[in-house]
């Protein structure tokens, strides 16, 4: 019995130091708040007159793209509304180069299922709120993305 108690001490050294590094990657792997969740703050919308509406409001109409699924294609208008007058006249600067390539690679990976319905419009809507929130610079937010034009058809 006296041989076998340190085999004993370093079997459950070792089992405790395994559930140790287990737990510890449990913890970092399934944690909570996301890179992407810290990153961005929740964004305030304000009730704002039409005017005012259309003073943050840009428009980028007219996007064709063949979905993930060759056999279709969406054409689509949308209406960025921004925080600030100083923000849409720097987005309206760099929406052709900056804001049409990523609606366009949102459409491309996006199959005829996932675009079906309010469900579909509203989850692409809200992934490039988070999208173009990304690229635009800190003191920039967009606030709400809306489509205001969007047909899909099979070729």
């Amino acid at each position: 019995m006296r041989k076998m108690v340190p085999w004993l001490i370093s079997i459950l050294l070792a089992i405790t130091l395994i559930a140790i590094v287990v737990i510890i990657l449990l913890n970092t792997m399934f944690d909570d708040t996301s890179k992407e969740a810290k990153s961005s703050e929740p964004v305030k919308i304000e009730v704002l007159s039409a005017d005012e509406r259309v003073e943050v409001t840009s428009e980028l109409k007219d996007i064709k793209r063949n979905l993930l699924d060759n056999d279709y294609v969406v054409i689509a208008s949308f209406a960025f509304q921004l925080d600030s007058k100083k923000s849409k006249a720097s987005f309206e600067k760099v929406k052709d180069i900056q804001i049409r390539p990523i609606i366009n690679r949102v459409i491309a990976d996006m199959t005829v299922e996932q675009l079906n319905g309010s469900k579909g419009q509203d989850m692409l809507a809200s992934k490039l709120l988070n999208l173009i929130n990304q690229e635009l610079p800190e003191d920039e937010k967009l606030v709400k993305v809306d489509i205001t034009n969007f047909l899909m058809s099979q070729i």
